[in-house]
């Protein structure tokens, strides 16, 4: 097995890692959320809290979006 001598980028995986664990906290603010709207109050409060909640993860993925832009431009690599 030929050893590879290219040094660990860090700043990729962090990067990878913060995708990553931006769509399961969008994913499970959607999926669990919505779920447990309906198992509590009944699928016409379903689909009107996940309506909302679609809205909240809009605005996450928005601000995530905006922060990621920022970062490219200062140009911190």
């Amino acid at each position: 097995m030929p050893k590879d001598n290219r040094p660990t980028d860090y700043r990729a995986t962090r990067r990878r890692n913060d995708r990553i664990l931006l769509w399961l906290v969008v994913g499970v603010l959607i999926v669990v959320g919505t779920v447990l709207i309906g198992a509590i109050w009944g699928l016409p409060a379903a689909i009107t809290g996940g309506l909302c909640l679609g809205g909240g993860a809009a605005l996450i993925l928005l601000l995530w979006g905006l922060l990621t832009l920022m970062e490219k431009f200062v140009g911190d690599e």
